[in-house]
């Protein structure tokens, strides 16, 4: 741990202007990320005596070795720069933001030629429209598979898309009228993306005209006597009326607004948002909040918004005015009102209002809000898994049980998996404050000593610790290169100011885990630590979990350390150990089954997959490419003469 005298900066270096500030630990990892309206004034506040700070604050400026600052021109900028830098970095001492599941959406790809209507969750993409969000993936389909009889769109996926043009045959919903098979030219695609938008105007809410449209039609057909053509139209009328009823009206006015909720305690919150359009709930989405920093509620709304609208900052037109809504009703006022809504006034191209609702229909509809906000935080404090406090324990079980210096914040977990000796892969896992941290689990292929494989596991665990622990050398040697140039130009990174878009020059495998667990008893262990030695690492700990009698085994001692059944500790080493494992398995089976997958086209000299792809995404077919002369297989893109006779030879072998 860190004093924070030795990296305090003096108070005449830190500017009197708005900007963005982050701390950094002594990996030069980002902990944490704040703006301020008077930097100078904000920095104060964390070098005061450590005795006076806020238990979580405290942490973070023990943690932290050095700070740096952004100068920027409004307040406005510094609450972009802020959203930016957080999404970025994720320092774990700002305010930790989890869906409480993951909700699907309904998603047109605007950014295709062809555009298409699926179901999409994870994050959003450019150039792809997003309504929702909704509550379970079949109210997607119900919805779009009733609103397909109005609106004919493509929902097929590329491979589809792509082999009924090649066949000239449209696909099932193609011949049930619920597709206009712009795939074999039944609709132009300029009429097919004008039909894309009328769908999306009425999933925006504009709902009225085509209902009147489409009325206007069927009488037009009933006056000339078409009854069958009027029956099909009254059939599409009750199907938008349908779809329509599906969203309650909740606000009469029309209303566009987003609808916040936020119910918790000092620890954590559950954070509900209702999104209404055109007066009716469109979608509706929640978080659990961990209060990580010493925070108001104000101030938590403040993050919540940022985390809601930022990526509207994306995108522009309607997309952003869908996004942002003309108003946004909150329990608490974020403190800098002023600067949030000029930001979000900016990102909608329009005025938004952002306002505690307190009388009618919208304070009715905030205290239904609230009520889920409240329903879902029972729910996440049954989860065992989840429970901040529980995570906690477990690692403070863990760092007494293996008599750590510090509770393991960072753990890697590495397991083998492989089919009798081939397909050799290793998986490497990571666990940052008990949670998953899926975004650097990393895989190796297990080369061993002569380039077939290893010997055995022991031999494997080797090769994957030594590779890892190299790269993480190289990059600390790399980043200290780094460092040492920047001082001696004059702009050293122990801190101070920097520009906003200075490049991040630490890479992943330059951090280091606070413990390394190995799937395997003894033997694996040895193994690892074997490799660390090699290395010179000496201040990273070793364990190794064996799955028999789920013991503990350390590095040169005759017994293991024994966890209780009932431990939290053993618990977390077990759930790290099952997704090592787990990883493993899915790399292995993967390089398994493009293993066993064999092509004629394998051996033709010249011929490499990029290639070979180019080929058959030409001829669209193994069969038609067999039938191919060598001049049509020469005419294609990155062939040649000689190539081309190798191809036919091949497929004629």
């Amino acid at each position: 741990m860190a004093d924070p005298a030795t990296y305090r900066p003096k108070a005449g270096e830190i500017p009197t202007s708005p900007g963005v500030y982050r701390f950094r630990d002594e990996h030069g990892r980002v902990v944490y990320v704040g703006k301020a309206k008077n930097l100078r004034q904000r920095l104060a506040n964390y070098f005061q005596d450590v005795a006076n700070l806020h238990e979580r604050t405290r942490r973070m400026v023990t943690t932290a070795a050095s700070v740096e600052w952004t100068v920027v021109g409004t307040e406005v900028e510094a609450l972009a720069l802020e959203f930016t830098w957080i999404q970025q970095y994720d320092p774990r001492f700002n305010v930790k933001y989890r869906d409480d599941k993951s909700y699907p959406y309904l998603a047109v790809t605007l950014g295709e030629q062809v555009p298409r209507a699926q179901v999409m969750r994870g994050a959003k993409r450019k150039g792809t429209r997003y309504f929702g969000p909704y509550g379970h993936a079949w109210a997607i389909r119900e919805t779009l598979d009733l609103l397909l009889r109005v609106f004919p769109i493509r929902t097929c996926s590329a491979g589809v898309y792509k082999r009924a043009g090649q066949s000239g045959r449209p696909c099932l919903l193609g011949y049930i009228d619920k597709c206009s098979a712009p795939c074999v030219g039944r609709i132009s695609v300029d009429d097919h993306r004008a039909l894309v938008l009328d769908f999306c105007d009425f999933m925006a809410g504009d709902t009225a005209k085509f209902e009147r449209r489409l009325t206007k039609r069927m009488q037009e057909a009933a006056a000339e006597m078409e009854y069958e053509q009027a029956a099909r139209l009254r059939d599409d009328i009750e199907a938008l009326r349908r779809a329509t009823e599906k969203n309650a009206v909740v606000l009469g006015d029309a209303t566009d607004a987003d609808v916040f909720a936020l119910v918790g305690d000092e620890l954590e919150a559950a954070v509900q948002v209702f999104h209404v359009r055109g007066g009716r709930i469109r979608g509706q989405r929640g978080w659990i909040v961990e209060k990580v920093e010493d925070i108001t509620d104000g101030e938590l709304v403040e993050h919540l918004l940022q985390q809601v609208y930022g990526a509207a900052d994306e995108v522009d037109g309607e997309e952003a005015r869908d996004a942002v809504p003309r108003e946004v009703l909150v329990p608490v006022l974020p403190p800098d009102l002023e600067q949030v809504g000029t930001w979000l006034s900016g990102l909608r191209g329009a005025r938004v209002d952002v306002r505690v609702p307190q009388r009618g229909d919208k304070k009715e509809l905030a205290a239904t809000v609230r009520k889920n906000a409240e329903h879902a935080l029972m729910v996440h404090r049954t989860r065992r898994a989840g429970d901040l406090t529980t995570r906690s324990q477990a690692l403070a079980e863990i760092q007494e049980a293996l008599d750590l210096e510090s509770a393991p914040l960072r753990i890697e977990c590495y397991d083998i998996s492989h089919t009798q000796g081939t397909y050799q892969s290793a998986s490497m896992v990571v666990f940052e404050d008990g949670l998953a941290r899926k975004s650097e689990y990393r895989s190796f292929s297990i080369r061993g000593s002569d380039g077939d494989g290893a010997r055995d596991d022991t031999e494997a665990m080797h090769e994957v610790i030594t590779r890892r622990f190299k790269r993480y050398l190289a990059d600390r040697l790399r980043s200290n290169d780094v460092e040492m140039a920047a001082e001696l130009s004059g702009g050293g990174l122990s801190g101070g100011e920097v520009a906003a878009d200075a490049p991040e020059e630490k890479a992943r495998f330059a951090y280091p885990p606070s413990l390394v667990v190995v799937d395997g008893g003894p033997p694996q262990v040895a193994a690892a630590k074997r490799a660390l030695d090699e290395l010179g690492i000496t201040d990273v700990a070793l364990c190794g979990l064996a799955k028999r009698l789920e013991e503990v085994w350390v590095p040169g001692e005759d017994y293991p350390v024994i966890l209780q059944r009932s431990s939290e500790g053993l618990y977390l080493l077990q759930r790290v150990r099952d997704e090592a494992h787990r990883f493993a398995i899915t790399q292995h089976r993967r390089r398994r089954s493009k293993g066993m997958t064999a092509s004629v086209l394998d051996d033709v000299p010249g011929l490499g997959p990029a290639r070979k792809k180019v080929l058959l995404t030409h001829f669209g077919s193994l069969k038609r490419l067999k039938a191919a002369s060598v001049e049509e297989i020469a005419s294609v893109r990155g062939m040649g003469d000689k190539t081309a006779e190798a191809v036919v030879a091949a497929l004629k072998a």
